[in-house]
């Protein structure tokens, strides 16, 4: 059990020191990826737009997460002990 808890604690302690980084990262590329869609012609903007839309929510995922990541972690260690 203490292997498990361990695990758990290295995993949220990597996710909160790269995550906020990566959802910068994510939210940038995906400003660079929508202003490239309005230089394509019509029928390929909408791919360029959906990927812009996909890096953005991910993104904004990637915080939650990483927001939620010590009360996720505290909750988890209480289900194991």
């Amino acid at each position: 059990m203490a292997y498990i808890e361990s695990l758990l604690t290295s995993i949220s302690v990597v996710l909160m020191n790269i995550g906020p980084t990566l959802s910068l990262i994510l939210i940038l590329i995906s400003g660079i990826i929508y202003a490239l869609a309005q230089a394509q012609p019509a029928d390929s903007r909408g791919k360029w737009m959906s990927w812009a839309i996909n890096f953005f929510i991910g993104g904004i995922i990637l915080i939650a997460i990483v927001g939620g990541a010590t009360i996720i972690r505290d909750s988890a260690s209480q289900f194991l002990t």
